[in-house]
């Protein structure tokens, strides 16, 4: 398949049919809120190292949790019945992203850069992003940060500042999105993680089919 070259002066993707095996679709355009939202509103996402040209992909298999579905282990059960844990909305969104930058860049090497932290935070500004924290004890334990659309959550980076702070977070705020309806948190990509708290893939039939009805998109 090739990969489609975006042009900054028309907001428009190829389908997502056309992506590559690894789910690379196109290549260019820009990080503006018009098209981050027709984006995510089909599936697609930006991820790519600083300093390269931004990439776009939009992998055949979707790897989500299911609200309803998040798995609790036993440890957790225990941790959070021993502690105080509170969450907490849009407490601080860039402190949040640039949280999960540091935490990413210290131990692997990290996507988001200073065009990422500026383009999400309009996002935020716009009403289609937000930051998710927990306290433990009343002091500050983790968090993440995502994309909102509709019934839709797209998950996008994790911090811990404690041990299971990023864990607690998700747990918490998955049964607030259970009960206020949503359909599915997108995590992106697979890992051993978020797999033993009930991630697990599905066809891209069946994302899409959700996708539109979660997002409400013509």
């Amino acid at each position: 398949m090739p990969v489609f070259r975006l042009n900054k002066k028309e907001i428009s993707f190829p389908h997502p049919c056309y992506a590559c095996d690894d789910g690379l679709l196109a290549i260019g355009g820009d990080l503006s809120v018009e098209r981050l939202l027709l984006a995510y509103s089909h599936g697609i996402f930006p991820w790519y190292s600083p300093g390269e040209e931004i990439l776009w992909w939009c992998p055949k298999e979707r790897f989500v949790i299911f609200p309803k579905e998040i798995h609790i282990s036993r440890s957790m059960k225990k941790y959070m019945k021993k502690h105080d844990i509170r969450i907490i909305l849009n407490r601080d969104f860039s402190d949040t992203m640039h949280r999960c930058r540091m935490k990413r860049e210290f131990d692997e090497g990290t996507w988001i850069s200073d065009e990422m932290e500026e383009a999400y935070h309009n996002l935020y500004e716009a009403g289609y992003a937000m930051s998710v924290e927990v306290t433990e004890d009343g002091e500050l334990a983790g968090g993440f940060y995502g994309v909102i659309i509709g019934a839709c959550f797209f998950g996008e980076s994790m911090f811990s500042e404690k041990e299971n702070g990023s864990k607690a977070a998700l747990i918490v705020f998955a049964r607030l999105l259970e009960q206020k309806g949503f359909l599915f948190i997108d995590c992106q990509f697979q890992t051993e993680h978020l797999e033993s708290m009930g991630g697990r893939y599905i066809s891209w039939e069946e994302y899409d089919r959700m996708l539109e009805e979660g997002t409400g998109r013509g």
